[in-house]
């Protein structure tokens, strides 16, 4: 029931469109400024790294492992996807454009913050985010989204109505 709620409610998909354009608003803000700004993730790394010891870690082993012997290695590539892919997930969802497939990408990454050891609003926009994601394309109704589905050009994810 709730679900269908979430998924098919007209007025739901105008609270959506206002989740989805403040998420997105956040994580454009947040790519634009590492953007102009400059952005090495050296020192992120190698903090998170840190957090992996002592009595009660703020970081898995396994994770802090994954970033010695892959993340810092690569530092250059992460300093080049975390700012454009902020960038683009908030960009996809302050227009409504690939919706659920932009509020993935932008969970994956608050993971991946959290995994390192920083809350922040990280929390927050992964709850908000479990909202747009299960709503799926109610949530991007009020964007690029729907105007595609209208014309015909995006069916998105239609479920059928089956009465058993």
């Amino acid at each position: 029931m709730f679900l269908s709620y979430l998924r098919e409610n007209k007025l739901v998909s105008y609270v959506l469109a206002a989740i989805r354009l403040y998420l997105g608003y956040t994580w454009f803000t947040a790519g634009l400024g590492k953007i102009q700004n400059g952005f090495d993730a050296s020192g992120f790394l190698q903090g998170a790294i840190a957090k992996a010891a002592g009595d009660h870690p703020m970081v898995q082993e396994w994770w802090a492992s994954f970033l010695q012997s892959f993340a810092v290695p690569n530092v250059e590539l992460f300093n080049v996807l975390i700012p454009w892919g902020e960038l683009a997930v908030g960009l996809g969802l302050l227009l409504g454009f690939l919706t659920t497939a932009a509020v993935f990408f932008g969970m994956v990454m608050n993971f991946a913050f959290m995994f390192s050891g920083t809350t922040s609003t990280n929390p927050q926009m992964l709850l908000l985010s479990i909202f747009i994601i299960v709503a799926g394309a109610n949530a991007g109704k009020f964007g690029v989204d729907g105007v595609m589905k209208k014309k015909g050009i995006f069916k998105g994810r239609e479920r059928s109505k089956t009465t058993d």
